[in-house]
Order: C-alpha cells, then sequence, then structure tokens
C-alpha cells in the first residue's frame, strides 16, 4: 500500500490533475536524487520500471543518469531497489523482438546501452553485483550483463578485463546450486569471453576449467541435459583458436584431459595391446548424447594438434577417436567427425593397432550386436571406404551422413599413404607370389576394383567400385615406383568371380569365414594385368550404358558414375606413365575413348570431357614404341578436331558436379526429381552422390592446360608437358624420399630444440628464484645482525644504568638520606638478575 500510495503522490499534479507522461517521468528522475530517502527512490525506480514499456525512450533521456546513479549507490544497500533498477535498465537496454517498429526499437536500445557503457564505474559495479547472494540481484545483473554483451559485446569485455575482481566474480555465479543462476551465468560466460583470448586466459587462470567440468560430472556427463552442452561450449570457446590456454598448466597440467576420455567411457592410459571395453564400443546414443559427445570429440581434435601435446599424449588422442569411429556403435556423424579430426601428417600406426568392430543384428533395431573378428585398423579404414558402415549393411541406401563417413575415411586412407613407400608396401601385397602354389589370397582393395559391371546395376556394387578406384588412385598418385608395381597386378580372377565383394572381409568371432573362391583361368593364356582388366570393364560399361532406356534418367546416371569413376583412375594412373599407356593402347583403349567422344549427347558434359583429356594424356605420353603410335593418335585427334577435344575439357569444370567439389567437400545432394512426390521429397534430399574428390580435381586443375597444348603438337615433337622420364622420375621420388627423411628429422630435431629449451627455461627460472632466495637470505641475515647489534648496545647501556643507580643509593646512604625499601630490594632484585 506504501508504494501506491507514494506513487499516486508522485504522479498527482499540484490541483490533483492528470499529468503527460512526460512530465511523470520527470517529476520520477528528480526523486531519484541521492538527496532523496531510500524508500522515495524505490518507489520511483518501480514507477518508471513500469512506464518504460509503453514510453521507453522518455524513461531512458531522462531517468537513465538517474537509474545509473541509484545503481552505484543503493543496488548493494538494498536488494529490492536493487533489482528493481537492474530490471528497468534491462527493459530500457534489451531489444523487443516484438515491437512494432523493430529498427527504431533497436536504435533506442543501443543508444542506452552507449550511454549506460560511457562510463565503466557502472560496468564495475554490474561485476561486484555477482558477489551479492540474493537470487534476484545475481540473475538480474546477468541478464542485463547478457543484454550489453548482445549489444556492444568489446565495449564490455574491456570493462571487464580493467575491472579488478571480475573474473573471480563471474567464476564464483557458477558455483551457485540454484540451476536458474548457474545456467544464466554460463550462457553470460559465453558471450564474455567470445573471440577474446585475453578474457579467456583470465578466465582459464581463475579456474574456469575445473569449475565448468565440475558441473559436467556432476550432471551426468555427456548424458546431462541441455546445460551439459552449454558447459562444454564454453570448454570448447576458451581452447579454441586459443593456443596458450591449450598448451598451458591451467588445463594440461590438470586432471581434465583424462575427464574428456572418461565421458566417452574410454581408458585414459589403455596400452596399444589392449582392446577398449565393451562399455565404450557399445553405447545407447541419443540426439542429446550425441551432440555432447560432438563437443568432446572436437576437444580432443584441437588438442591433437596443439603446442605442448607430447607424442603419447597425441597417440592417445588419435587411438580414441579411431576406436570410435572403427569399432564402435557411435552415431554415423560422430564417427566422421572422429576422422575428418585426425592430423593431416597422420603418423599413428594403423597397420599395428587391432580394433575388434561390430555389427548390428538384423531385426534387433541396434539393442543385439555381433562382435567380428579383430582386424588392423588399416584393413578396418579400408573397409570402411569400400563398403561403408558396418560391412555395407546399408551400403544400398546411400545416404548421405553415410556418405560422408565414408569420404572421411578415404581422405585418412590418403593422408596415411602420403609417404612413397607406405605406397609400395600395399601395392607389392596385391601381387600374387610366384613361389606359392596355394590359392592366393585377394586383397578386399583389389577384389572391390575388379568388380564387372553388370546390368541391371547394383547401387553398392556401384559405390564400392568408385571407392576402390578413389583409394587405389591414392597409392599410384605421384609414384612411379607404385604405377611400375601396378602393371604387374594380375587379379587371380575373371568376370563372374568378382561379383562375390561384400561379406569377405570381416565375419562373425564366433563363426568361420569362408574362402574366396579363386577361379583359375580356363585357358593356358597368362591372366590380364589390372590394367587390362579396367580397359576392359570401361568398354562394358560404356557398351551397357548405351543400352539403356534414356527415360530411365537413375540407370542412366548410374552408369555415368561408374564410367567417370573408371577415366578418373585412368587418366591419374597413365599421366607420366609411357609403359602403362602403352598396354592401355594395346589392350584396346583408343577405340573406347573415341566412340563416345564422337556419339555425345549435348546434355552430357562430363563422360566426353573425361574421354578427351585421356585420349590427350595417351597422346603426351604415348613414347614407347608399339602398333599404335603418336602419328595414329594424331589422325584421330585430327579428325574429331582440337577445339572440339578442348571445349569437352572446359565443359568438365563448368559441370556443378565438378565445381561443387572441394578441400572439405565431395558428396553432393542427388537432384530431386520433378515429378517426385512430396512424400518422397524427404527421403531424396537426404541421399547424396560422389563424382569426384578433391585430389582429382586439383590434378586436372594443375594439368588441363598442359594437356589442352599437347593436343596441338606435332607427333614427332617430344614431350610438351613437364612429365619427365621414367629414370627421371626415379631420381625425383628418390629424393623425395630423402628430402622428407630429412624433413622427419628436422621436425624430431625440433621436438627435441623445444624440450630442451623448455628445460633450459626452467632452469633459467630456477636459477632466478635462487638468487632472489639468496637476496632475501642475505636481507635477513643483515637484519639479523642489525637487530643483535641494537640488542646488545641496549644491554650494554641497561648495565651502566644499573651501575649508575647503585652508585646514587649509596651516596644516599652516606650522606644520611633515606632510601626505601622497594628501591632497595629493586636494587637487589637486579643484582641478582645481573649476576645470573
Amino acid at each position: 500500500m506504501e508504494f501506491f500510495s507514494q506513487t499516486y503522490i508522485a504522479l498527482r499534479g499540484p490541483t490533483g490533475a492528470p499529468q503527460s507522461a512526460v512530465d511523470i517521468i520527470a517529476k520520477l528522475s528528480d526523486r531519484l536524487s541521492p538527496s532523496t530517502l531510500l524508500a522515495d527512490r524505490r518507489a520511483a525506480v518501480l514507477a518508471l520500471k513500469g512506464l518504460t514499456r509503453d514510453c521507453k525512450a522518455d524513461v531512458g533521456d531522462r531517468a537513465l543518469p538517474g537509474l545509473i546513479q541509484v545503481l552505484q549507490d543503493d543496488a548493494e544497500v538494498d536488494p529490492d531497489i536493487g533489482k528493481a533498477v537492474l530490471e528497468t535498465l534491462h527493459h530500457l537496454c534489451e531489444v523487443d523482438e516484438t515491437a512494432k517498429d523493430k529498427e527504431k526499437d533497436r536504435e533506442i536500445s543501443f543508444k542506452h546501452t552507449d550511454y549506460f557503457l560511457k562510463d565503466e564505474q557502472a560496468t564495475h559495479t554490474l561485476f561486484k553485483l555477482l558477489l551479492n547472494s540474493q537470487f534476484y540481484i545475481r540473475y538480474s545483473t546477468l541478464q542485463l550483463l547478457s543484454t550489453l554483451l548482445q549489444n556492444k559485446r568489446t565495449v564490455v569485455q574491456n570493462h571487464f578485463l580493467k575491472a579488478s575482481n571480475a573474473a573471480s566474480s563471474i567464476i564464483a555465479v557458477v558455483d551457485d546450486r540454484r540451476e536458474i543462476i548457474r545456467n544464466e551465468s554460463i550462457a553470460t560466460i559465453h558471450s564474455l569471453m567470445s573471440q577474446s583470448p585475453d578474457i579467456q586466459k583470465v578466465l582459464a587462470f581463475e579456474g574456469a576449467f575445473e569449475k565448468l567440468f565440475e558441473i559436467v560430472t556432476r550432471e551426468g556427463g555427456i548424458e546431462g541435459d541441455v546445460i551439459v552442452h552449454d558447459v562444454l561450449r564454453c570448454v570448447d570457446g576458451l581452447l579454441r583458436f586459443n593456443s596458450s590456454n591449450q598448451a598451458g598448466s591451467y588445463f594440461r597440467g590438470t586432471s581434465l584431459p583424462a575427464l574428456l576420455f572418461s565421458f566417452l567411457l574410454f581408458p585414459f592410459k589403455l596400452q596399444q595391446q589392449d582392446a577398449p571395453p565393451q562399455e565404450f564400443a557399445l553405447q545407447f546414443w541419443d540426439s542429446k548424447k550425441a551432440h555432447n559427445a560432438s563437443l568432446v570429440v572436437g576437444t580432443m581434435g584441437m588438442l591433437i594438434g596443439s603446442k605442448g601435446t607430447t607424442s603419447q599424449e597425441t597417440h592417445v588422442f588419435i587411438r580414441c577417436l579411431v576406436e570410435l569411429a572403427l569399432a564402435s556403435n557411435a552415431p554415423t556423424s560422430l564417427k566422421t567427425q572422429a576422422l575428418q579430426l585426425l592430423p593431416s601428417n597422420l603418423a599413428f600406426p594403423l597397420a599395428d593397432v587391432i580394433v575388434t568392430p561390430y555389427m548390428p543384428v538384423p531385426e534387433s533395431n541396434g539393442e543385439e550386436w555381433d562382435r567380428l573378428e579383430p582386424a588392423s585398423a588399416l584393413d578396418a579404414l579400408v573397409e570402411l571406404g569400400l563398403h561403408g558402415e558396418y560391412n555395407g549393411l546399408y551400403g544400398d541406401k546411400r545416404l548421405k551422413d553415410s556418405l560422408d563417413l565414408r569420404a572421411a575415411a578415404l581422405g585418412v586412407f590418403g593422408n596415411f599413404v602420403c609417404k612413397d613407400e607406405i605406397k609400395q608396401a600395399i601395392v607389392q601385397g596385391m601381387l600374387s607370389p610366384q613361389e606359392s602354389t596355394d590359392a592366393p589370397a585377394v586383397s578386399p582393395l583389389l577384389h572391390a576394383l575388379c568388380l564387372p559391371p553388370a546390368s541391371p546395376l547394383n547401387i553398392a556394387n556401384v559405390m564400392t567400385t568408385h571407392f576402390a578406384t578413389l583409394l587405389f588412385s591414392f597409392l599410384l598418385s605421384s609414384s612411379s615406383r607404385s604405377k611400375s608395381l601396378a602393371r604387374s597386378i594380375k587379379p587371380p580372377f575373371s568376370g563372374p568371380s568378382a561379383e562375390q565383394s561384400q561379406g569377405q572381409f570381416f565375419v562373425p568371432a564366433d563363426a568361420v569365414p569362408d574362402p574366396v573362391n579363386v577361379t583359375e583361368p580356363e585357358d593356358e593364356d597368362a591372366p590380364q594385368s589390372l590394367l587390362q582388366l579396367l580397359s576392359e570393364n570401361l568398354s562394358l560399361c560404356f557398351l551397357t550404358r548405351s543400352r539403356v532406356d534414356s527415360a530411365n534418367e537413375r540407370e542412366v546416371r548410374e552408369w555415368d558414375r561408374l564410367i567417370v569413376c573408371y577415366l578418373c583412375l585412368l587418366v591419374q594412373w597413365l599421366w607420366e606413365d609411357a609403359k602403362s599407356v602403352k598396354e592401355f593402347l594395346d589392350a584396346g583403349g583408343l577405340g573406347v575413348l573415341v566412340e563416345p567422344i564422337n556419339q555425345t549427347a549435348e546434355t552430357e558434359s562430363l563422360v566426353p570431357g573425361l574421354c578427351a583429356f585421356l585420349l590427350g594424356v595417351c597422346y603426351e605420353f604415348n613414347r614407347e614404341p608399339g602398333e599404335i603410335t603418336r602419328s595414329t593418335i594424331h589422325a584421330i585427334i585430327s579428325r574429331l578436331t582440337v577445339d572440339a577435344l578442348v571445349g569437352h575439357m572446359t565443359r568438365v569444370r563448368e559441370d556443378d558436379r565438378f565445381k561443387s567439389v572441394g578441400p572439405e567437400c565431395m558428396v553432393l545432394l542427388c537432384p530431386t526429381s520433378p515429378g517426385a512426390l512430396a512424400s518422397n521429397r524427404r527421403a531424396q534430399e537426404q541421399e547424396g552422390e560422389i563424382w569426384f574428390d578433391w585430389a582429382f580435381v586439383d590434378f586436372w586443375k594443375s594439368n588441363q592446360y598442359a594437356v589442352q597444348r599437347a593436343l596441338g603438337t606435332d607427333p614427332s615433337s617430344l614431350a610438351t608437358s613437364s612429365g619427365p622420364s621414367a629414370e627421371s622420375m626415379m631420381l625425383i621420388d628418390s629424393l623425395r624420399d630423402v628430402i622428407r627423411a630429412q624433413a622427419e628429422e628436422i621436425d624430431a630435431l625440433n621436438s627435441k630444440l623445444k624440450d630442451l629449451s623448455a628445460g633450459v627455461t626452467e632452469a633459467n627460472e630456477l636459477k632466478s628464484q635462487v638468487g632472489e632466495l639468496e637476496a632475501a637470505v642475505q636481507v635477513a641475515e643483515a637484519r639479523r645482525k642489525s637487530v643483535e647489534k641494537e640488542q646488545e648496545d641496549l644491554l650494554v647501556l641497561l648495565d651502566e644504568m644499573n651501575t649508575k643507580r647503585r652508585r646514587d643509593k649509596e651516596r644516599m646512604k652516606d650522606a644520611g638520606l633515606e632510601v626505601s625499601e622497594d628501591e632497595d630490594e629493586a636494587g637487589e632484585d637486579e643484582e641478582d638478575g645481573d649476576e645470573e
């Protein structure tokens, strides 16, 4: 009642007549003066709070200075007026999204925000108020800070860095057990530290990591609610783009990195020869848990390549990501993220680490799982790329997220085989042993590479062949030795025997694997080489493609995709390899290329362009003697015309399927058919497709103009491209190996140097500390000697005074003067004390 009475008195005019809003606001603003009573100021603030809804601009223009003064003077003293003034300021600075004129309201709110932030003391007062344990004071302060940060974050951040104890104040609020305040504080912290490395460092120094991880642990780890997601976002914000926090002792020097592994149920100190527990591999996943785990995995990825990470720590982080991607039932998107976070200079021993994959039991709704035979992480990675998740169980659906996972596996494989000796070792493993009489073991990659095309096409087999060509192209790229070994590969099967592509790599742990059916050629002729077999498959694809009904757009598109993957592999194989070019031409490859260029539809651009490019490669690098010479190819080029061939190649670069491929994106969305039903449109939007990888796109862009120039050269001229001879390539490869080895040695020495530098720095710090301590000891010793000297001087002075007193008393006795007994006793006591 008192509030309403005071408000009524404030609003009533001199004669009791109603006043205008501006007059009322002016009168209320006057009552905010420190000279008025606290109760009057409280009533005025409450009245102004009610007027901010309809008279926001007027309240801000007239009352904002007084409100800020009340905030600084009274908010800490009176919780009621503190709550009211904080809420009023919040209303004045907050942008009302429901306002009729949103732009005008935004302009007014930003004007009030600028005025409030003009004096940093007002912002400092807000940080002080966070130490107040009153619920509404803390909550309203956090709300106002969030609004100010949203409007003018940089200014608030500058004020924060200048305020004393601001960091400790805001970190203390995180410990508040009231969920509303705690949640609001986490949101405020995330906004406060955004794009400010200095604030991130200050918060880390104040123990932000410990406080945040305590909340995650208390809320049940990654299975916690939304608050866990917000906290993990804060942790990510403290570490991302902040190398100081990543390498600093406030995070690494604690047990917090081990907590990251515990959130995923992965043992932090797992030995390489040990398998992770089943509770890590098989977990119950929902969208909430997957989002939280994604933040944890992202944090691990940051720490892998950060400064200060030891090789042992890096190994543990990579092992966790590899196990998560290859041997767990984690969501597909999480597996993709884990593979994408592996470093490009992958030095992890994929071939030596054994993983145990799992496969869901059909019709069990993911509740029952079969444990498969252990395999090396490299084999599991290749299997994932070839057939997809769970040994191709869902390979026929070709969903985009599944293709993203396989593309990520492809990228990891490419990074792993960047060294020439690794490429050669894998290609060497595809060769049939010469002295063995047993049936040769067929590499899964070779098996998938040799799958013969069959009509109608099997979508899963098309994707398997496509990824096999992409994987194999990594082994041949820029490696003349690998190409030489690849020419010697003679698959020990033919035709239909290669149909069995899936289910041969992994088998349940309690089952016996069936032997791969390897059939010997019926005739006595030598088996076909891999290059001849690929040329034959390409020819068969063109033949079958020509017989497909053009009205069946999906079938036609799949055949084009299969043709494109063969052409891309052959282009990279034959580049700068004259012997491979000769073998391809002897296998009838020239006729395979010419016919599609002559019979192209206007709507098709990829296939004729790739055929023209491959024809140019064959012409440029056909340097070995044989039946098909450069003059033979030149005659065909002249008939087709160079301009037409160049036009075909140019249209490849203009095709969206080519232009859309980037270093981080090779999976495209399937085009939606115009006649698709609405019920099927959503499923089609989720389907993806792959045409090229970035390695081929980059290769094409780098060499297209060299091939175009080569098409116009005379057949008797030397090679116009920059490609050296085979012998030169061998020398270049050996020099590359030497340079790579030297680079690795330099990296190792730099690492040792950093360790030594760190040790020297630590030693210098210890020396400095010792010097400071020695100086302190010297100062303390000097002070001790000074005190001892003063004590000696005092003792001498005291002794002289006692001696003089005794002489004076003897003189007084001799003169017949009376000496008191106390003085006499005191004198005797002093004498006794002196004697003692």
